[in-house]
């Protein structure tokens, strides 16, 4: 696929960095992840036009591409959110690039809270538009902000065919072996709903029952 496609108004950055990236994460992940990563940068472009915010679009398509990377086979057994198995592959690449610290740092940040509501929309602009994309595309949120055309347009390049079905089958096949990651997090719901057995974490008996006398 040309990275430099236009599709609704936005621009897939044509440099160096985002072609890697593409193919990196095309050979590392499923057709379901790789998709997804791609609507969810034009989706969260979208919503940044929407919102005037000005963004760097190459930042904005590498932590798109990286953020759900952790969910790979290879991490199965990290023991680590996926969030940060994803934030830190996205850190290698673009060190390996020698793209500028506060930049790596900002794109790390995005991928680590793009699971984490509440928090990312008061940050910086592709930490924003990253969750923004993401909760487009996964949940809905703000569905009819954007134009039914542009809408369209980004899922006859990237359908989504069962997806809902299938990114939940993402999501557990992810994190099932880690289920202590999910303390404190959305995906614990996935766990909730597919694992046979799990039981989440609670906070509230977390610090009732600590070592501490009162």
């Amino acid at each position: 696929m040309d990275n430099s496609s236009v599709l609704a108004g936005v621009r897939v950055p044509d440099t160096k960095l985002a072609r890697e990236a593409t193919e990196l994460v095309r050979d590392s992940t499923s057709e379901l992840i790789y998709h997804h990563s791609r609507r969810v940068y034009f989706f969260g472009s979208l919503q940044g036009r929407n919102r005037d915010l000005s963004h760097d679009p190459e930042l904005l398509y590498i932590v798109a591409m990286f953020h759900d990377l952790g969910l790979s086979e290879p991490f199965h057994e990290s023991g680590r959110r996926f969030e940060v198995d994803s934030a830190d592959e996205a850190r290698r690449f673009l060190q390996g690039h020698r793209l500028p610290e506060a930049s790596i740092r900002r794109v790390w940040t995005a991928i680590a809270l793009h699971t984490t509501p509440g928090i990312p929309e008061f940050m910086e602009p592709e930490v924003a538009l990253l969750t923004a994309g993401v909760e487009y595309d996964v949940l809905g949120i703000g569905y009819d902000d954007l134009d039914e055309t542009d809408r369209a347009a980004v899922i006859a390049l990237h359908p989504r065919p069962g997806f809902k079905g299938r990114i939940l089958e993402a999501f557990t096949d992810g994190i099932r072996s880690k289920p202590q990651t999910t303390f404190g997090n959305v995906k614990a719901d996935v766990l909730a709903h597919y694992v046979p057995g799990f039981r989440r974490g609670d906070f509230v008996r977390t610090i009732l029952d600590s070592p501490w006398a009162d």
